[in-house]
């Protein structure tokens, strides 16, 4: 649910989320806390290999557990919290051995609510199983591409993928992008949609919140040097300084497809995303 900031100047386009009537649990669990590093944008020898980083908050990074690995063993949702690293909030797990795990929180899942993973587990909200074994129609996340290694897709907040057809020992999905593809039947999923959907229409409405983040200031290329930017140069404002538009590694940047040519996952794509 969105809120609106009134009141100083400063705020008045500035909007949140209420969390208070997501979230039951305002510290984390330290046991799954570490330390994320501040990089700033820099590879290992010091240059810049992500630009427009840099200055945020000190931050824990939060252990998730994407494998959902815990076959047979029934686990209670003790809390809903907010993980500053990603969109989606994340709920904290105690099983019935004494372990304790997070995993992204699907949207409607309450505390108290018991969940498992497995082959034999049920098609419920928050449990973890193969997509052979999920009904068709169903909305799934977190989805495995390779069986054991953990999802890799879909696990942004309101994110989700529709099962559409099984087949050969392949299950065919529909992505959010409207792309269509095969995944291994094997490859585990989650039943449900990520939640906090809402954070897509965030304002966050002045500059310092957005350094706060972490996020620095971006300047167009064109209003650069050539020295600094592809796009830079010129007499006035003549737009891009170069006939063909480049990257700032010398790629051209526009009306090129940049996908690897013949790429192993070629195969598994039944229809490209929509435009």
């Amino acid at each position: 649910m969105l809120k609106q900031y009134r009141g100083t100047m400063t705020r008045r386009f500035m909007s949140g989320l209420n969390y208070r009537e997501v979230l039951t649990a305002s510290k984390p669990e330290k046991t799954l806390m570490t330390i994320l590093p501040k990089r700033s944008g820099r590879d290992n020898s010091g240059h810049i290999s992500a630009h427009h980083i840099g200055g945020r908050e000190k931050r824990y990074f939060r252990l998730i557990d994407w494998r959902r690995d815990k076959f047979g063993v029934t686990g209670r949702v003790v809390s809903v919290e907010y993980d500053p690293n990603r969109t989606a909030n994340i709920a904290l797990i105690q099983y019935t051995d004494g372990e304790k795990r997070y995993i992204l929180h699907p949207e409607g899942l309450k505390v108290d609510n018991v969940i498992v993973s497995g082959q034999n587990a049920e098609v419920a909200l928050g449990n973890a199983l193969p997509l052979a074994n999920i009904p068709i129609g169903t909305a799934v996340h977190n989805i495995e591409l390779t069986p054991g290694r953990g999802g890799q897709i879909i696990r942004g907040a309101g994110g989700s993928a529709v099962v559409l057809a099984k087949d050969n020992g392949y299950v065919t999905i529909k992505l959010p992008s409207g792309e269509t593809r095969l995944v291994l039947g094997r490859c585990l999923a989650t039943v449900g949609v990520v939640d906090n959907a809402d954070w897509k229409n965030i304002n966050l409405g002045k500059a310092g919140r957005s350094r706060h983040m972490g996020i620095r200031p971006t300047v167009r290329g064109t209003a650069q040097n050539p020295r600094t930017h592809p796009h830079g140069g010129g007499e006035g404002r003549s737009g891009e300084g170069l006939k063909q538009p480049k990257t700032p590694w010398g790629k051209r940047a526009r009306g090129v497809r940049t996908r690897k040519h013949g790429k192993y996952s070629d195969k598994f794509i039944v229809q490209r995303r929509s435009k």
